[in-house]
């Protein structure tokens, strides 16, 4: 999503629109281009999908399968490059159901409105079918813990002013998640309405600020450390999306041989077969970038760090489980952590220099000084050559042979080899689970490929139904959800959603009959192993018969094939899905034993532990 631009100062003529407050929200979803809503409709939203159904159809109202998986379609369709992604429910349960797929919205930084009914204000308080107000249930205070703003629009007095508002905390830098429950008399009111205040820039700003001395501090800083790095954040992802700044940001760079890695939110933002790319640090990360840091207290320890949109959270500073918010992170020399969230800076870690500014105009400030400062060539030198050296001489992944392998069943390595291999544009998805372990240790991301994940909340069933979002959003690029067998069977009615909407989104499932993170967690967490395998099993589903019952065209990769005959599977469903706008599903029964690299440790059981009776 990119930031409204108003095209002249010049103020526009004012009409007044009279109509209803059903209306005024639908009209103001328009200016701010909102081409879909996602949902399931209800009683308590009946005059907004009246006018959804009679109006002039510029709006096209998807009907989901669950709400929680409306809001993650909402999301996926942001984060292609949609815009606003919008949710419409009904009250009640209708509103609870979508309140993880908001919570998910809130943090990953994805623009989110998120629309609930509500009963008529004047039965609040007295038993109404599905209240959500006055009663035990209050699906205001429930959104306002979980989203950026949420407003009830008590009155067609208040309604542009609230509506406004909730537009103005999703759509604006950092982008979030909000909510409004509109009762439906409320709804059908009639209001009157000054068109001029519909146009976005009347109401939200554009945010490109930045402190330009304190970069240029940084930058200087940089410049002349012996191991300089920078850290980029999903909170760079809206600035590096823009093709000119991420070609500025890459001269820079190169001219000073700064290496860069991401957060696993944020990988391949960066191109990560670039030569100073260490690719994604945390979890399951590329084993470039410990390599090149060092270890906190040594002489090889690196000396200056420009953290760039990160909150430094678990997954992002925790290379291996058993060592979080690595130490080794903390440079023996300056530290520079950049956010738009003042909330974020320092938190996690001890800096030198905070500055709270928008990360595109930071990267633009930060190009524009590098133009005018000499380079270090004795330096710059020496930092081509250790980061050359470094590569040469240590492969990115925990399991170079595992990676390489057409054995079978495959090997769930090789399986991200193959989709790499035939994905080099588009969108990847990443449900939670094992998937996240997998691909970031072995997916090479660059752009225009995009790798979306959401490992701030981890939900599984994001990646399944995300994907029809952002093919509909993108429906002439390839979008591709990877998500285990669990997650799958959470959100995989959404299949359905696809196929009646003519979508041809991909899904490769890991076919493990298992929560296998869980299972191999447990194993390794607290031994012996044996006691784990089988506890968690799922029951062994007919993944294909499941997915074409909804729509689907499915295939599987047995037990007996290896990479070779996944590959050939993966490759169809691209071409079928492109061809035919149908949904494809491809179900890989998948090698059990490798395990991705987390790190766990073992676990030491309380000293007042027993053990149970019979054991």
């Amino acid at each position: 999503m990119h930031q409204n631009q108003s095209s002249t100062g010049a103020s526009p003529a004012t009409t007044t629109l009279n109509c209803t407050v059903a209306r005024l929200l639908i009209e103001s979803l328009k200016a701010e281009g909102v081409r879909k809503i996602f949902g399931i409709p209800g009683g308590a939203a009946v005059w907004l999908m009246d006018e959804l159904r009679h109006g002039d159809h510029l709006i096209d109202y998807v009907i989901c399968r669950h709400e929680s998986g409306a809001a993650y379609m909402a999301d996926g369709w942001a984060r292609a490059g949609g815009g606003l992604g919008v949710v419409l429910t009904t009250s009640g349960p209708g509103a609870t159901n979508a309140v993880t797929g908001a919570m998910n919205a809130q943090a990953g930084h994805s623009p989110v409105l998120i629309i609930t009914g509500e009963v008529p204000e004047p039965y609040f308080g007295r038993g109404y079918l599905q209240e959500g107000t006055d009663a035990k249930l209050d699906v205001n205070v429930i959104f306002r813990n979980a989203v950026q703003s949420s407003s009830l629009i008590s009155s067609p007095l208040n309604a542009q002013t609230l509506l406004q508002q909730a537009l103005r905390d999703a759509c604006s830098l950092p982008y979030r998640a909000a909510h409004i429950s509109l009762p439906n008399d409320v709804a059908g009111s009639c209001v009157q309405v000054d068109t001029a205040r519909l146009r976005p820039a009347s109401y939200r700003p554009q945010t490109a600020c930045t402190d330009t001395a304190a970069v240029g501090q940084t930058l200087h800083e940089l410049v002349h450390a012996r191991q300089p790095l920078i850290f980029m954040g999903n909170g760079s992802r809206e600035a590096l999306g823009d093709p000119e700044r991420l070609r500025a940001f890459t001269e820079m760079v190169e001219r000073f041989a700064i290496p860069v890695m991401t957060t696993p939110d944020a990988k391949g933002i960066f191109p990560e077969t670039h030569p100073l790319s260490l690719r994604n640090y945390g979890i399951c990360g590329c084993a470039w970038a410990p390599i090149y840091m060092g270890h906190s207290g040594q002489p090889d320890h690196y000396d200056a760090l420009l953290v760039l949109g990160s909150s430094l959270g678990e997954l992002s500073t925790s290379v291996v489980a058993s060592e979080l918010y690595s130490g080794d992170l903390c440079p023996s020399g300056p530290f520079t952590q950049v956010d738009l969230d003042s909330g974020m800076i320092g938190r996690d870690f001890p800096i030198t220099r905070g500055i709270v500014a928008e990360v595109g105009a930071t990267i633009e400030s930060l190009c524009h000084q590098a133009r005018h400062l000499p380079v270090p060539h004795e330096r710059v030198e020496q930092r081509r050559q250790r980061i050359a050296q470094i590569k040469a001489s240590h492969a990115p992944e925990s399991d170079p042979a595992g990676r390489a392998s057409d054995a079978a069943p495959v090997h769930p390595a090789a399986l991200m080899r193959v989709i790499n291999e035939q994905m080099q544009d588009g969108q990847i998805f990443i449900d939670a689970g094992n998937c996240v372990g997998w691909s970031l240790n072995n997916l090479v991301i660059d752009p225009p490929l995009r790798y979306q994940s959401a490992l701030a909340m981890g939900p599984m069933g994001f990646g399944v139904a995300a994907v029809v979002g952002a093919k509909m959003a993108a429906p002439d690029r390839p979008c591709l959800a990877i998500v285990g067998d669990g997650a799958f069977m959470m959100h995989g009615a959404e299949i359905s959603t696809a196929a009646r909407n003519r979508v041809g989104a991909v899904w490769v499932v890991l076919d493990d009959n298992d929560l296998g993170m869980v299972s191999q967690g447990m194993a390794q967490l607290l031994p012996p192993a044996q006691e784990w395998d089988g506890y968690y099993q799922l029951g062994r589903p007919d993944l294909v018969k499941f997915s074409e019952g909804l729509g689907a065209r499915a295939t599987a990769v047995s037990h007996e094939q290896g990479s070779d005959a996944a590959a050939q599977a993966i490759a169809d469903a691209l071409a079928c899905a492109q061809a035919t706008s149908q949904p494809q599903v491809v179900v890989v029964h998948i090698d059990t034993r490798p395990a991705p690299p987390y790190g766990w440790p073992r676990l030491t059981p309380p000293s007042c532990a027993t053990p149970p009776a019979g054991a």
